[in-house]
């Protein structure tokens, strides 16, 4: 009664809130070219429940139209280009506005023809100017009063059937949803609780039973179904004798409302301890009974362990007693143990501290908390220039040790093998250095032991060994140089001695042919100029891709003659600075050496893209690879695997990629080599 009471006040309530709703500003479109007859309307109309909307052509009132809803138009006949007629059948042909009430206000012919063709475009009234204000103001008046009891009305009724149907949806949407939720959980509850359960009428006949009965007795529902129920027991009572089917029956009957053991018999003649409950009701007069069967195999194993643990807890009691003795005994050695290894910490502290103080290398221990040094050892102040009494307790300057890889500071905070650092002395002189770190622990503050292997003298070595080596390459290349000059050098020699004793006229082939050596002399005094490390590259930011387009016809019609193939695979790149020149040769000569490479019909592969930073360029062959021998001499200078090659061009393609700091890798196997070129996109000239 109160649900239904509650229900009744929900819908008065609804229906009063939609009496009570506010009305709001109705929408009057004016549409005249004359400004001055827009004036005269909006005097006539205004009012704080209109809001009047004026346009000057029948284009511009379309435009209106389709911004907001309008209750009436008043639409003017005489207009320039679409006239109030044609307006009027465009409005009624749309079928959102073909409703909106129509009123023609003219000064035009007062001629039938004209009305009913107002008329005929759907106004509902035609009105002649000079026109009366009052008349005007009260037929705008009723046509929006109409319009707003239509609304009115409609908007009741749905709410109101909205309220209705919304009442009706929730009341059985609540009994659909109880339902369902009774029959689903009494679902679940058969299909996954563990104990069989049985329905069996007052003579035993099995009624129903659930999925369970599968797992526990190996029977299907259906073989169970009219069968009764004493063909799932052996016996009642916990008794030792096997019973009659009477008697466990009648045991069954006399069981309800209590939990008795049994012992139940499965399909395959094996059985099992367990606990059966019964319950009694009656459905349409027919007594019915439920049977609830629990397989206890695991408690009556529990209660045999128990039993067991009982009868050997002496036992068990005397036994800890010695493994307490023993473990007393092994305590007293453990406190021996520890005392030796206490005396062992303090020998390792002592060795610590010897090795710290006599160890060639840098060493320093400062906390990770508030970065001051809390010792150092006599390798760190004779180095470095600073005493103990400048370090102690002092935070150490980070800025005085500087990553040479890289120009950034060390953070001593992470743990570091082996870097090649610079750090600063006292005087000012900055020295080279191994640095490894170590994080450990001291009563008990997380601090940084610091080793640093000063290599400063190592590393004036090695830059002296570096410029012997260059001293001796250059001579080297010298010697090649000679040599390679001297060939073409002899030809023309010869050739002009020749001439000098004969003193005829040179036949042109001879003359050809000392220019050609002539020429080969001055090519390889040429790109020998190119390995110069200090020769002057004009780079500017431009475009990878816009040198390989420009220099791919060359290399197209290279290809063409000997029947194989470029293909270029351009990825978008962004500018880096490079010298043009340099690079249209690296392309060239690595492009070139690709197509030699190649028999015909291979495809060389010219590529570009962006990884990690950096602008990558492959040229990629399809010949028959790099030999590990040729492979490790490539870019030396005057070495060359072709009959009439200068041995340059690779080692030119080096020094290019050197003066532009970029990285040079080849990749080579039996389907072709890769040459692969890196280009750091961030650096600058």
């Amino acid at each position: 009664m109160k649900t239904v009471t509650e229900n009744l006040m929900h819908r008065k309530n609804s229906i009063a809130n939609l009496n009570n709703t506010p009305t709001k500003k109705v929408n009057i479109l004016m549409v005249d070219d004359h400004p001055e007859n827009l004036l005269a309307l909006e005097a006539v109309l205004i009012s704080p429940n209109y809001h009047l909307v004026s346009a000057n052509s029948g284009k511009e009132a379309l435009k209106c139209m389709l911004k907001q809803d309008f209750a009436v138009i008043l639409l003017d006949v005489q207009m320039p280009g679409l006239n109030g007629f044609e307006t009027a059948k465009l409005i009624k042909a749309r079928e959102k506005t073909r409703h909106i009430p129509i009123i023609f206000i003219t000064a035009i012919s007062q001629d039938m023809e004209h009305v009913h063709q107002g008329y005929s475009v759907g106004a509902i009234d035609y009105i002649f100017k000079p026109f009366h204000p009052a008349t005007l103001k009260q037929k705008i008046e009723q046509f929006v009063k109409i319009i707003q009891n239509h609304e009115a009305t409609i908007i009741q009724s749905d709410k109101e059937r909205s309220v209705e149907l919304n009442d009706v949806n929730e009341r059985l949407n609540r009994a659909t949803l109880n339902l369902r939720r009774t029959e689903a959980l009494a679902k679940v509850i058969g299909e996954t609780i563990i104990d069989t359960i049985v329905t069996f009428d007052e003579q035993g006949f099995i009624l129903s039973v659930n999925p369970a009965v599968k797992s526990m007795f190996g029977y299907n529902a259906e073989e169970m179904i009219g069968k009764h129920i004493v063909m799932l027991f052996l016996k009642m009572n916990g008794d030792n004798e096997k019973h009659s089917s009477f008697s466990i029956f009648f045991s069954i009957k006399q069981a309800v409302g209590k939990v008795i053991e049994s012992v139940a018999l499965r399909k395959d003649e094996s059985h099992f301890p367990a606990d059966i409950q019964i319950g009694e009701t009656t459905v349409e007069e027919q007594q019915i009974f439920v049977c609830t069967i629990r397989d206890v195999t695991g408690r009556k194993q529990i209660e045999e362990v128990k039993k067991q643990k009982l009868t050997n807890m002496e036992h068990v009691v005397k036994e800890r007693t010695l493994e307490l003795l023993q473990a007393n005994e092994k305590l007293q050695k453990e406190i021996e143990e520890r005392n030796k290894i206490a005396d062992h910490l303090y020998v390792s502290q002592e060795r610590f501290r010897k090795i710290f103080e006599s160890s060639p290398s840098l060493m320093a221990i400062f906390s990770i908390e508030d970065g001051t040094i809390i010792d150092v050892n006599t390798s760190w102040v004779n180095f470095t220039g600073y005493s103990y009494d400048e370090l102690g307790n002092e935070k150490i300057d980070l800025q005085y040790f500087v990553d040479e890889s890289n120009g950034n500071l060390i953070d001593f905070q992470k743990i570091i093998r082996n870097k090649k650092i610079s750090y600063k002395a006292k005087n000012g002189e900055i020295r080279a250095g191994l640095l490894s770190t170590e994080m450990i622990d001291i009563h008990p503050e997380p601090c940084t032991l610091i080793v640093l292997t000063d290599i400063t003298e190592r590393v004036h070595l090695e830059k002296e060994m570096y410029r012997l080596d260059r001293l001796n390459l250059i001579g080297e290349m010298a010697a090649g140089i000679a040599h390679e000059i001297r060939n073409p050098m002899t030809t023309v020699h010869g050739f002009l001695q020749v001439t000098r004793n004969e003193r005829d006229n040179l036949p042109m082939e001879i003359v050809d042919l000392m220019l050609e050596e002539l020429n080969r002399a001055n090519s390889i005094i040429t790109e020998f100029l190119n390995l110069a490390k200090n020769k002057v590259s004009v780079k500017m930011k431009q475009n990878l891709n816009t040198i390989i387009e420009a220099i791919s016809p060359l290399i197209q019609a290279e290809a063409l003659r000997s029947s194989k193939h470029i293909i270029l695979d351009l990825g978008k790149c962004p500018d880096i600075f490079i010298d043009q020149k340099e690079i249209r040769q690296l392309i060239l000569n690595i492009a070139l050496n690709g197509l030699d490479a190649m028999s015909t019909g291979g495809k060389l592969t010219i590529k570009t893209y962006v990884a990690e930073q950096s602008v990558i360029l492959e040229i990629k062959d399809q010949g028959v690879g790099i030999s590990p021998d040729v492979l490790e001499k490539i870019g030396t200078p005057f070495f060359t695997t072709k009959d009439s090659g200068t041995g340059l061009g690779l080692a030119i393609c080096y020094s290019v990629a050197e003066r532009h700091h970029a990285d040079i890798d080849i990749a080579t196997g039996d389907e072709g080599t890769t040459f692969s070129i890196r280009f750091n996109s961030n650096h600058a000239v």
